[in-house]
């Protein structure tokens, strides 16, 4: 019998090795995924790549876990904010690597990566720092019926974490509204792929035809409690 469904935070995180590539699914607060966050704090693993929208909010979630010390490099679209004080922090004392990629790119390395796609040219970036190599070296470039692309690999993950509203034990998932941004691309870039969930479901009381990521996509699958998303992105008052 198939069950996908872990007794735990630590149960599910558990075999997430030193140096792994995590995605972490998330739009500012909404879908972040905390529990595991706080999860794979405890867990201990270091020198990780992980890859999120942002660089995280405030001191708790994402920035909870970069605070550690024990993330090497991020990969990101938007790490600086308000409150993104933590971060800041690192990069300015070169603690941290950071690979910057514009969103729409982000969203469609990690598509890529899990459609099986070895590669993708992109107008985004054209002719900006954003078309080189960490090195400096310019990226692959062409011109396509005379317009200008810059060439982008995936972005596989060794583990995704994301934050679902529903599941089941085939490890079916649907999602609450914005909250799913990147968790369904993530979910197929992954190696292995656990996801909170406020609700399992009975294993056919989910619609078919709302099921976003298949159970095929999804390792293990942990329930949480349903707390309110906090704001992001502001500083909080003195």
């Amino acid at each position: 019998m198939i069950n996908k469904i872990a007794s735990s935070v630590a149960e599910a995180l558990h075999g997430v090795r030193d140096g792994a590539t995590v995605l972490i699914g998330g739009f500012g607060t909404a879908g972040i995924p905390n529990e595991l966050i706080a999860g794979l704090i405890e867990q201990g693993a270091r020198e990780l790549t992980v890859v999120n929208n942002n660089a995280g909010n405030g001191e708790h979630g994402l920035a909870a876990l970069l605070k550690t010390g024990r993330v090497r490099k991020i990969i990101c679209s938007f790490p600086r904010q308000a409150d993104s004080q933590v971060f800041d922090g690192l990069y300015r004392s070169k603690q941290i690597e950071l690979e910057l990629v514009p969103q729409g790119n982000l969203a469609e390395r990690l598509r890529a990566a899990g459609a099986g796609i070895g590669a993708f040219f992109t107008p985004t970036g054209y002719g900006t720092e954003l078309a080189k190599n960490a090195d400096g070296s310019p990226k692959e470039t062409r011109v396509i019926d005379g317009r200008p692309y810059v060439l982008e690999y995936p972005i596989h993950g060794d583990v995704a974490l994301i934050k679902a509203e529903r599941g089941d034990r085939w490890g079916n998932l649907v999602y609450r509204k914005a909250a799913r941004n990147f968790g369904p691309v993530m979910a197929t870039a992954a190696k292995r792929c656990i996801a909170s969930v406020f609700d399992i479901a009975e294993l056919g009381a989910l619609d078919p035809e709302t099921i976003v990521t298949p159970g095929i996509h999804v390792s293990a699958v942990v329930k949480i409690a349903r707390v309110a998303t906090q704001a992001g992105g502001f500083k909080e008052a003195a």
